[in-house]
């Protein structure tokens, strides 16, 4: 999770005040997708379910991609 202008191939959802920019062919594999807030920040859940060797998708070149 990133701060980020949306782009033609993002969709851009409002929900509670806030805005998210999400490319809609990631949030079309990964539906539902759910955003929580807790003391130690945001937590994303999704129906993804990654490969436990592959660790951190969060990095481009990362195995997940």
């Amino acid at each position: 999770m990133a701060l980020d202008e949306p782009k033609d191939t993002d969709d851009v959802i409002k929900v509670d005040g806030y805005t998210y920019v999400v490319d809609k062919d990631f949030i079309e594999k990964a539906q539902p997708v759910k955003v929580d807030f807790s003391e130690y920040g945001f937590k994303l859940t999704s129906s993804l379910a990654f490969d436990a060797k592959c660790g951190s998708c969060s990095t481009t070149g990362s195995c997940c991609d």
